[in-house]
């Protein structure tokens, strides 16, 4: 007889409407914190957790962790389909999410992680540079330079030889706690930072971890990387 799936047992994890929710804010690909699910479901952050851990035996999402973070998302795009196939028959409400003040959006827009660029602008360079084949993902969430990479790199001031002997690895990919996408960390993210301040493209907020871009950076984005500002928005050139 042939194995039959267990259709049923994967039915019934999405029947309960606070695992539903929180299946549905993960539908757009980003990874989330057990806190802002267990906000999306409405429920408190125990219950949250005993839901989270009932979908990762079921398999239906998976974990990350980042430091002391650990951030949930789908398991893959078959799970994705399987919500938007089930949304399109009954249309679900609004996720629920948390609204954000002045210094939180600011936060979320550009800031420094550690030593590094973060927020929006931070996971907008690291696609642009993926897209450009100057970085591509590689195993144990490293990013590899590529040599088009490395001459791009250099022509920015940075030091690619120096930066090829560190114990840890040139580049890094560091999950953004905004986000819930990658941005470049390790040495080489490090450096970049330095070198876009040096250039004038960001600037620091002093006694804040915010970073501004300043007309000359969007201009030099947008010519390198095809990234644009408008309004507080990020567009992205293909």
């Amino acid at each position: 007889m042939c194995p039959q799936p267990n259709i049923a047992s994967t039915a019934f994890l999405i029947a309960d409407p606070a695992r539903a929710n929180m299946l549905m804010a993960l539908v757009a690909g980003r990874a989330l914190p057990a806190g802002e699910l267990a906000y999306a479901a409405g429920v408190t952050a125990q219950t949250a957790s005993t839901h989270l851990a009932k979908l990762l035996d079921g398999g239906l999402v998976t974990v990350e962790i980042e430091g002391r973070h650990r951030y949930y998302r789908l398991s893959g795009p078959h799970v994705a389909l399987v919500l938007e196939n089930l949304a399109a028959i009954d249309p679900v409400a609004p996720v629920r999410r948390r609204p954000l003040g002045r210094e939180a959006q600011n936060l979320r827009f550009a800031r420094c992680c550690y030593d590094h660029l973060a927020g929006q602008v931070g996971v907008a360079i690291a696609q642009a540079l993926q897209l450009r084949g100057f970085i591509v993902p590689a195993a144990d969430k490293r990013f590899d330079v590529t040599p088009a990479g490395t001459a791009w790199f250099r022509q920015l001031g940075l030091d690619m030889d120096r930066l090829r002997g560190t114990r840890r690895g040139l580049a890094r990919q560091c999950l953004d706690w905004t986000e819930r996408e990658h941005h470049l960390a390790g040495p080489l993210g490090v450096q970049f930072m330095s070198a876009l301040c040096e250039n004038g493209w960001m600037r620091r907020v002093s006694a804040s971890r915010v970073v501004q871009v300043t007309p000359v950076g969007w201009a030099g984005l947008k010519a390198e990387l095809g990234i644009e500002g408008r309004l507080g928005e990020l567009t992205q050139g293909r």
